[in-house]
């Protein structure tokens, strides 16, 4: 029976999972791959199992049959026993999480006890929408597999190499004191891409001052220095920074205290709105999908995503600031990836920092979509963060 690791990504409304052998310290390619959709929605079809293997075959496309209060914890002990009878005999040897914050303890991957667990509970107030269902994760395959080596990967720790300066908010210190700051995530991401620029650019550009643009339904951007983060666009929540899906992003306060004091808006109608009500969603009024919008021929969608692509403009020249100037552009995540015309609408505008765009490139979705005298180099790269999962979890379960 091979040994085998298993990687976690338990949200709100989904789990995705991937199970790479363990043939050597660090795997590279998951035997197989998949993730269970639409927990905890009332109506509808229900939450559904979707499963590939390394070969992009399909395993299983089937609706999970899920009862009880705690569909979460049902989905992971349902996922479990799928596991059981699609895995080819492999042996589950430990499991590695995402657990989107870690505070500002912990700046690497750990082993979970019961006083880490305690500890990252704690932290259920600065990630609310996440950190619950992460750690629900993990006590569900504790539960599940006992003995079973579980590890905490954190998204936050990528960041902890910044200066301290590009952590603080102008607060008083009472308040930093009690751990508001600036911690940055999408950092399995970050990390990631971190350890495969050497093999797309050479050591001086690798090393040199890079800005990795993270764009999804969630979105953000890094500026790193040595492969190390310097400063960051999300703070300290998952709402700061570049417009999203169905997120803000960056918002005056004022307008905050605006609808609080004249709209009767409390905190739970504030949070429902930063987070599900806006970004290209609410500035559409049709979609968060940028697919959609960009297929789309309504004024509306088209403002949206000028606006998004305004906004990356905006967000790169501040991080070009904060680490003196651009070697290389990074384009990495669902929408970055995958839609050509908000690259092209983006890198447009950014000859002021020496990049020089290749349209050609662009469209035909190349690695490298700048010309080759550009000053900086601007590529797309997938992202792999199940990879860096495996890799940590490979590690601390590895003797020496």
């Amino acid at each position: 029976m091979a040994d085998a690791l298993l990687t976690l990504n338990a949200g709100s409304s989904s789990i995705k999972f991937a199970l790479f052998r363990r043939d050597t310290p660090i795997p590279a390619q998951p035997e197989l791959v998949g993730q269970i959709d639409g927990i905890g929605h009332g109506g509808g079809s229900g939450p559904h199992l979707k499963a590939k293997d390394a070969h992009g075959r399909v395993l299983d496309d089937i609706d999970v049959p899920l009862t009880g209060n705690d569909q979460h914890r049902a989905a992971l002990a349902y996922l479990v026993r799928w596991l059981d009878s699609h895995d080819g005999g492999s042996r589950i040897i430990a499991v590695g999480h995402r657990v989107v914050h870690g505070g500002e303890c912990y700046s690497q991957p750990i082993r979970i006890d019961d006083a880490h667990l305690a500890r990252l509970k704690e932290f259920i107030p600065l990630a609310p929408l996440h950190q619950p269902h992460n750690l629900a994760g993990i006590e569900a395959m504790m539960a599940a597999l006992p003995g079973v080596p579980q590890i905490a990967c954190f998204d936050t720790a990528f960041h902890r190499s910044q200066p301290a300066i590009a952590q603080l908010f102008a607060l008083p210190r009472r308040i930093t004191a009690q751990g508001v700051r600036r911690y940055g995530f999408h950092g399995l991401s970050y990390e990631y891409i971190a350890a495969v620029l050497p093999q797309h650019l050479p050591p001086n550009q690798a090393n040199g001052r890079v800005i990795v643009a993270h764009l999804g339904n969630g979105a953000s951007m890094c500026a790193m220095v040595g492969r190390k983060s310097q400063a960051t666009t999300m703070g300290f929540t998952a709402v700061e920074g570049l417009m999203m899906g169905t997120r803000t992003g960056a918002i005056d306060p004022g307008v905050l205290l605006y609808l609080m004091e004249y709209a009767g808006m409390d905190a739970k109608a504030l949070t429902h709105l930063l987070y599900k009500e806006s970004g290209l969603l609410g500035v559409s009024g049709i979609s968060q999908d940028m697919r959609e919008l960009l297929a789309a021929d309504q004024p509306e969608a088209s403002e949206a995503v000028e606006l998004f692509c305004y906004r990356i403009v905006r967000e790169i020249g501040s991080l070009a600031a904060a680490i003196g100037g651009l070697d290389a552009l990074v384009f990495t995540g669902g929408i970055g990836e995958h839609a050509a015309p908000v690259r092209e609408m983006v890198c447009q505008k950014l000859g002021w920092l020496g990049v020089a765009f290749d349209a050609a490139a662009n469209a035909a979705n190349a690695t490298r979509i700048s010309t080759a005298p550009s000053a900086a180099t601007v590529l797309v790269l997938p992202t792999n963060e199940e990879w860096m999962l495996a890799r940590h979890t490979a590690k601390l379960i590895t003797p020496g």
